[in-house]
């Protein structure tokens, strides 16, 4: 009843702030995770007896599906190459890259083994739906920019999730079974798509009619379906969320926005939870057994790994400065980073403990760092761009869509 109440007194507090702190650099990520850290056994210690990792992991695991299912119906559909070329090349090219570049990195400033390394540069590949979505938000940021933001974060959970499972297979002495995970990789898409398409259609039957107060949760319902479905089967449930998501944009129509209404404010109620929840873990003795190797190589995987990854993943892509500077740097790591650092800690591997411990170092100071940030960035796309921010800025050789055109509230 603690937590319960924690929870619910952190979540009164921020909501009341919540006006100003999209005026500031607060924002309600880096309130809910200080308010666990604060509370937690390393510093107050009033919850200092829930330590209790599975369900962190759960709930997070809960958030981060619930998350890029509605990452998915937030995204508009596009009507130029480049809000498909863009997030095509960050995750193809930009992904791999950047968890190249974290393992070396892992690997001669950490100090840490191969194994280990390529586990935390595996972890920490992804970007974050949830800090994202604090600039795919914003109106005052081009369209093409949030749309890159907004698929790329989408989508990297799920490709990093079969190589994660691959080497910690190796690790314990098994085999990879790649066939098995390209299985899982479709398996996801298929289920995620599947159950979409089969919700719309019965909303179509005219003897099937919802009333306006239900419609929401047949959003709900679908998630739910989804969810179980590929956890039952063995689908990638991340990857089928984003793929539900995106099939009920592109087809629900007018029943998108009810669709949407509900679980957006379900999405935020767990995300939340799960920040306090992981602020819970983080204790001060975190900080003080990373050594500085440790802070060096998180403050390389933060400021200078994307930049060089998507450096050349978008060269000649045609952004301006202010937006490749925007990409560059808001490359956030959160929801997925814990979820895949817990499951690491969990394997019992060798490494696996210092391996968590530098994820929980960089996903803390990314959660304070672009969280802080996001509002700087909209009001810099404010002041030079003006009223002009929300049209498309077409690549070379393009012309640009509508800009009447709907834009992603991610």
């Amino acid at each position: 009843m603690t937590l319960l109440l924690a929870f619910g007194l952190t979540l009164i507090a921020a909501t009341l702030l919540s006006a100003r702190a999209e005026r500031s650099v607060l924002s309600m990520a880096v309130l809910f995770a200080a308010a666990g850290f604060l509370l937690g056994p390393g510093v107050a210690g009033i919850i200092g007896q829930h330590r209790d990792d599975n369900l962190t992991f759960r709930l997070t695991q809960a958030a981060l599906f619930a998350v890029l299912f509605t990452d998915g119906m937030q995204a508009h559909v596009p009507h130029h190459r480049s809000a498909v070329l863009l997030p095509t090349r960050a995750l193809l090219i930009g992904l791999p890259l950047t968890v190249a570049l974290n393992a070396l990195v892992c690997r001669y400033v950490a100090g840490l083994a191969w194994a280990p390394a390529w586990l935390v540069a595996i972890c920490l590949g992804p970007t974050d739906p949830v800090l994202a979505s604090a600039i795919v938000g914003r109106r005052t940021v081009p369209r093409r920019l949030r749309s890159l933001l907004n698929v790329e974060s989408g989508f990297n959970d799920g490709l990093a999730f079969p190589a994660l499972a691959a080497l910690l297979a190796i690790q314990r002495g098994g085999t990879s079974g790649l066939g098995k995970l390209g299985l899982e990789l479709v398996g996801g898409l298929g289920i995620g798509i599947a159950i979409a398409l089969s919700v719309v259609l019965l909303c179509r039957v005219r003897f099937l009619e919802a009333t306006e107060a239900y419609r929401p949760l047949l959003g709900f319902g679908a998630g739910v379906c989804v969810f179980a479905t590929a956890v039952k089967t063995g689908g990638n449930e991340y990857l089928a969320a984003f793929a539900a998501g995106l099939t009920l944009a592109f087809t629900a129509g007018p029943l998108r926005k009810s669709f949407d209404r509900f679980n957006r404010s379900l999405a935020e109620l767990l995300k939340l939870a799960a920040l306090l929840m992981f602020g819970l873990l983080i204790t001060p003795g975190l900080f003080v057994r990373t050594s500085l190797g440790g802070y060096a190589a998180a403050v390389l995987m933060l400021v200078a790994v994307r930049p060089l990854a998507l450096g050349v993943a978008l060269a000649r892509a045609g952004l301006d400065r202010r937006e490749w500077i925007t990409a560059a740097w808001f490359g956030p790591k959160g929801f997925a980073s814990v979820v895949y650092g817990l499951l690491v800690l969990h394997s019992g591997v060798a490494g696996a403990r210092p391996a968590a411990s530098l994820i929980g170092v960089v996903v803390t100071m990314s959660i304070v760092a672009h969280s802080s940030t996001d509002v700087l960035i909209a009001r810099w796309f404010e002041q030079k761009e003006g009223p002009k921010a929300d049209r498309p800025h077409p690549a070379a050789g393009e012309q640009a869509d509508d800009p009447d055109d709907s834009a992603a509230h991610a």
